[in-house]
């Protein structure tokens, strides 16, 4: 039996070892097929010197490449195995004619392409003669026959489907009476021998800018590169139908490296994808302004979201909504004092105006032009200027003209010279007309130095006044052309020398070389 102390004893309560739950075994995340499949699907680059396929109708049905030699092909090869994958994201490859058209619908895009072609023929090319014989009466007759044609807008749409898709053409129409084995025969450079036996008086019906898509080259050499038709086509299929090239006569403003031009359709690099980088960041910024502009302030409620869903369910839901149908600068939102607080956060606006600016200007870098050309956005600040880009500018243009227009201008007035007269004429050429020109003041401040120059050089017997003056009658711009340069005026008489009795002097003898 328990003794006297055993009463005062706590009893011991026996050591129950806790129950060990084991964990629920890990359940691995498990990626479909699928999921990696689209995943590889995104990142698969695409060859960038892979030849770029016709439009369907464009070439005939059974070219299946671009040329018949097999040198292509290997060099091809061989350019794919070096190509880096990761360039693609960068956008180093032809994003076919399609995808251009689509982009030429984006007002950035057709803004960067028609402004560069509205300048370069907005003065367009001015007409002279050299020799001693006139050719006033040829070029005024070579003027209109260009105007008839249209010259000037065909060339200033040449230029904006350059900027689109990185290539056009010029068709030189001789009738629709030409056999097809007639249109493969080339016809010149509008100056040679070809050309006269080509192409007869009255015999050009008109000059029809085409689209790159629908022109798809046929023969070239990829073979030797001392060929003067190394990666140029000779022909190009128009449609179904083989045309020469110098009936079609290609334009590219922005050639491609050699082992690109098939990719290209043997086009070039167009204004639209070496933009549409900087257009991707300014539409992305531009959306992302707007939109935090419309919701640049947040509203915060603090409440028991627990009880509020374990009370009356969508309650809340329906509160918020209520709330953000109402939503403005008269908008009230009701809440318990005691349980529910209420805050504005809202973002900063400050900076916005500049990140958009930068954006914007980004566009006009890559394309060259100065804002003020572009957007229509003058320089801010005191004594801001764009005198300087502007001039800048039209001195690119003119690199411009030179480069997409110049060797085909020249081929196009040699052929309006044969339908005009039988033959070109040598002695007629011809520049771009400056883009810049001078005000009043600068202009009479160039003349005032030149009158103050002539004066000198007079009065040194370094020059003659006749020289003088069939100078000021042949300068175009000067008020003094078309002067009689030698119907020269009766010195005037000094009142000094009157009053002295002394006698006027000669008038000049222009039957004399020296004239006075």
């Amino acid at each position: 039996m328990p003794g006297f102390l055993d009463i005062f004893r706590r009893a011991e309560v026996p050591v129950v070892a806790p129950k060990v739950v084991e964990p629920p075994p890990r359940r691995e995340p498990r990626i479909s097929d699928f999921v990696m499949g689209a995943s590889r699907a995104k990142k698969q680059p695409i060859n960038p010197f892979d030849p770029a396929k016709p439009m369907p109708g464009v070439g005939r049905s059974d070219e299946g490449k671009f040329a018949s030699d097999s040198a292509i092909g290997q060099s091809l090869e061989w350019a794919s195995n070096s190509f880096v994958p990761g360039l693609y994201d960068e956008g180093l490859t032809f994003v076919g004619y399609p995808y251009l058209a689509a982009l030429a619908q984006r007002p950035e895009y057709r803004q960067i392409s028609e402004t560069i072609a509205r300048n370069m023929t907005r003065k367009w090319i001015k007409l002279k003669g050299k020799g001693d014989e006139d050719k006033s009466e040829k070029i005024a007759q070579l003027e209109d026959a260009m105007k008839h044609f249209r010259l000037k807008e065909s060339f200033c749409k040449i230029a904006e489907e350059d900027g689109f898709f990185g290539r056009s053409h010029l068709h030189i129409d001789l009738g629709e009476d030409l056999t097809d084995a007639e249109l493969r025969t080339p016809i010149g450079n509008g100056w040679d021998e070809l050309s006269k036996s080509k192409v007869k008086v009255g015999s050009i019906k008109g000059f029809r800018p085409i689209e790159a898509v629908w022109c798809y080259p046929s023969k070239y050499n990829s073979t030797n590169p001392r060929s003067p038709d190394w990666y140029n086509p000779s022909t190009w299929f128009v449609m179904d139908k083989e045309i020469h090239a110098t009936r079609i006569l290609r334009f590219v403003g922005r050639e491609v490296p050699d082992l690109l031009k098939a990719a290209y359709s043997f086009g070039g690099l167009s204004l639209s994808q070496m933009a549409k980088p900087y257009v991707d960041n300014w539409i992305k910024t531009r959306r992302s302004v707007a939109d935090l502009i419309s919701a640049f302030s947040i509203f915060v409620l603090s409440t028991n979201v627990t009880e509020s869903m374990a009370a009356q369910g969508d309650q809340i839901f329906r509160r918020a909504e209520l709330f953000n149908n109402i939503r403005d600068n008269s908008g009230l939102l009701m809440v318990d004092k005691t349980d529910e607080d209420f805050k504005n956060v809202s973002a900063p606006l400050g900076t916005l105006d500049q990140l958009q600016a930068q954006a914007q200007e980004h566009m006009a870098a890559v394309s060259g032009i100065p804002m003020v050309e572009l957007a229509g956005i003058q320089p801010a600040g005191l004594n801001a200027s764009s005198d300087g880009e502007i001039e800048t500018f039209h001195g690119k243009i003119h690199s411009q003209q030179e480069n997409l227009f110049g060797p085909n201008l020249h081929a196009v007035i040699g052929f309006v010279m044969i339908h005009l007269w039988g033959e070109p004429d040598p002695d007629i050429t011809w520049d771009f007309e400056p883009l810049s020109t001078m005000d009043q003041k600068e202009t009479s401040e160039i003349r005032k130095n030149q009158a103050d120059v002539d004066v000198v050089y007079v009065e040194a017997g370094v020059l003659d006044i006749m020289e003088v003056r069939k100078r000021l009658a042949g300068e175009e711009d000067s008020p003094y052309a078309g002067l009689d340069a030698d119907d020269v005026p009766m010195p005037r008489v000094s009142e000094n020398d009157a009053d002295a009795g002394l006698p006027e002097p000669p008038r000049p003898d222009l039957n004399s070389d020296a004239g006075v």
